[in-house]
């Protein structure tokens, strides 16, 4: 942990909380260069030059950026290994953290965070912004300095919400229910399938019956191991043979998220079914998530599902394809007898248990 810097960007207050802000990347650590008018990263020690707001916040601020600051686009899961450990180094030293992110797979990494993180006494704030922190309209500020207050945020010295959360625009979400949905509006983000956890305005009015109970017995675990040898199958009208058997055919392919129509149906074709079933004989296992934002995949309901459900499919009930692909990961890389029953278990909240 000795390559990262972690430089103070507020002064100490007197029994204030400390929050560690992690910079990953993204289009809120950018500004204009007045020369070039290209983008460029920001300079962090200035930052509240730029946010003034922050100097009133009660709160200990310390920033510490990657030594290469990285788009979105480009996050794999070594930066999630590289999140975990560092947040593992500083985890007795600060209340909460803030992890600023490119928006386009910022659900992935907050899901990744959720499995690869459990048991947390403390919370993890993901954020970014849609425009550059450097100009007028921008909506880094508000989320920055929002993120900070509930990061850094307590009830008798136990965090309020100690979870990994995505905060955007007056939203906070379950980070692994949380799925981008605009790419030109501020509310970047929605939750299809599980309420806010806060809702901010005014006032921050905390959802307090959904937000995970802290439970100071359990021991926080950090993982930094995935499989990464998974896959992405998306049923469409028209989908052939030749296309499935190629794609299960994949080199050391060990686990495949099935996307499929409304409530977990696919096409019933003998062919494919036979498909699906070699390769669970293969040792390949298979979830299965629906395509729809909203509702949940029921195993059985149809008789398509039913034959899925025979052969041995996983049923992925509510969870987001961000919070599916990311589990299959945690759970192949971490468990290799019975990966079906850690899948089908609720570990962070990704999931409904009916």
């Amino acid at each position: 942990m000795n390559k990262y810097e972690i430089l103070s960007i507020k002064p100490q207050e007197e029994n204030a909380s400390k929050v560690l802000i992690i910079y990953t990347g993204g289009t809120l650590g950018m500004v204009y260069d007045n020369q070039t008018g290209s983008l460029i990263p920001f300079r962090f020690e200035q930052i509240t030059e730029n946010i003034p707001e922050l100097k009133r916040l009660n709160l200990e601020l310390c920033i510490l950026a990657l030594p290469k600051p990285i788009d979105s686009s480009n996050v794999s899961p070594a930066i999630w290994t590289e999140l975990v450990e560092i947040i593992e180094a500083n985890y007795e030293k600060f209340q909460g953290f803030v992890v600023l992110h490119g928006t386009d797979t910022m659900a992935y990494s907050a899901s990744a965070l959720s499995f690869m993180i459990q048991n947390l006494k403390k919370p993890i704030v993901f954020t970014g912004a849609q425009l550059p922190i450097g100009i007028p309209r921008t909506d880094a500020r508000e989320n920055l300095i929002t993120s900070i207050q509930i990061a850094g945020s307590t009830i008798n010295r136990k965090a309020i919400v100690p979870e990994v959360c995505i905060y955007f625009n007056g939203r906070l979400l379950r980070g692994n229910r949380a799925k981008k949905r605009e790419s030109s509006q501020f509310d970047a983000f929605d939750s299809e399938n599980f309420p806010y956890l806060a809702e901010i305005g005014v006032n921050i009015d905390y959802n307090f019956l959904n937000i995970k109970i802290l439970k100071p017995e359990t021991e926080t675990k950090f993982y930094t191991k995935t499989e990464n040898n998974v896959g992405i199958l998306k049923i469409f009208p028209g989908i052939n043979a030749s296309f499935v058997s190629n794609f299960f055919k994949q080199k050391d392919l060990k686990g495949v998220i099935l996307e499929t129509y409304g409530s977990g149906n696919a096409l019933s074709d003998r062919w494919f079914l036979e498909e699906l079933e070699n390769a669970i004989k293969k040792g390949i296992t298979i979830l299965n998530v629906s395509q729809c934002t909203g509702g949940r995949v029921i195993m059985g309901k149809y008789q398509t599902s039913q034959k899925m459900k025979e052969i041995g499919v996983v049923s992925g009930t509510d969870m987001t394809l961000e919070a599916a692909i990311t589990k299959l990961m945690w759970v192949l890389g971490n468990e290799s007898t019975n990966p079906k029953e850690l899948l089908e278990k609720e570990i962070a909240g990704e999931l409904t248990n009916y």
